[in-house]
């Protein structure tokens, strides 16, 4: 599939954006919850589909469903002044109807026609980029891997703890802090 130039550069940067929202800094899975604010924030956000769409383009994640991959692979092939209508596009894209409820949202905006093309497109790249096996998260497959490994290894699955442990210790320690005694126990 040929992509313009347009939603080469859009699609990194909406699949960023998800990436971004997928985990918090303890590797902990919060895309739902941060998709969930977003969508409550839609109002707020509307400003930014001229400059950012990606980033309010995520509110509709999993919101859409194609039954013409052609039309949408064809619709990735344009460039921006060359999109069709949203209405005409609707022939080709379900939303459910959280997603349908925002979309009236947007439409109410300037130029909020428009960014639901673009965002149209831009779910359905990302879904395209993922076979349906792996339309979840990349993590919990490779989790899974880990705890596997886990298993096959010494059985008890805290060697990696430990290991950890002790390597963060080491880290700390050459960064000029003070060594924590493991045996003095968790007061």
């Amino acid at each position: 599939m040929r992509l313009s130039h347009f939603f080469e550069e859009l699609s990194a940067a909406y699949d960023a954006e998800l990436d971004d929202l997928l985990t918090d800094s303890a590797g902990h899975d919060v895309l739902a919850q941060r998709l969930r604010l977003k969508r409550s924030q839609l109002p707020e956000l509307l400003p930014m589909i001229e400059f950012s769409p990606e980033m309010v383009a995520v509110t509709f994640h999993g919101g859409m469903d194609f039954s013409s991959p052609e039309v949408m692979r064809d619709l990735a092939s344009q460039d921006p002044e060359d999109l069709p209508s949203w209405e005409l596009l609707l022939e080709s894209v379900h939303l459910q109807p959280w997603a349908s409820k925002l979309a009236k949202t947007v439409l109410d905006a300037p130029n909020g026609e428009r960014f639901l093309v673009v965002t149209a497109c831009l779910e359905y790249l990302h879904g395209r980029s993922k076979p349906s096996s792996e339309s979840g998260d990349r993590r919990q497959r490779n989790d899974f891997d880990d705890e596997r490994s886990d298993a096959e290894g010494d059985g008890d699955g805290d060697g990696d703890d430990i290991d950890l442990e002790e390597a963060g210790a080491d880290w700390l320690a050459e960064q000029g802090f003070d060594r924590k005694d493991r045996n003095s126990g968790d007061n």
